[in-house]
């Protein structure tokens, strides 16, 4: 092989490497699977600024740090572009209850939390209503899940 095509090689490998690594990033700090569609469709506006849980349309996409976002209407996403950092869920989107206690959990995208203008979002099962064993004690969780946060987004 000449060294143009070693060169190349290489080249290929890092960039592929590289790529395989970008793409896990974003498994690792987002709630998103494989489409990287955020909220599993639910508008973040909707949820911020009129306490619902409303599925957002692809009409009304935006993205966001390689995320999509759907949104109700043309006004929703134009909220959300203008200042997106008002609108992000906390903790990439995990349940709050588990990024309190370590862990990260899928969440159902109609239980969510809307406090001191942050929205959180939570695990909710036949065992387990992850929003009320946050309301249970926000407080000490909400500072725990923060705490933890700066770890969990390192790992998977």
């Amino acid at each position: 092989m000449n060294l143009y095509k070693s060169i190349m090689l290489g080249i290929a490998l890092i960039l592929a490497s590289s790529l395989n690594s970008q793409a896990q990033d974003y498994k690792t700090l987002y709630n998103v699977d494989d489409s990287k569609i955020a909220l599993e469709g639910y508008s973040a506006v909707s949820y911020v600024d009129l306490g619902l849980a409303q599925r957002g349309s692809k009409n009304f996409k935006s993205e966001h740090d390689g995320i999509a976002y759907y949104f109700t209407s043309e006004d929703q996403k134009a909220s959300f572009e203008q200042n997106p950092e008002k609108y992000l869920p906390q903790f990439g989107g995990w349940c709050a209850t588990g990024i309190g206690v370590g862990a990260k959990f899928r969440t159902d995208p109609n239980k969510f939390l809307v406090s001191d203008g942050k929205l959180y979002l939570f695990l909710y099962s036949m065992e387990v209503d992850a929003l009320e064993l946050w309301k249970k004690d926000e407080a000490k969780l909400t500072a725990s899940a923060n705490k933890n946060w700066k770890k969990l987004q390192s790992t998977h």
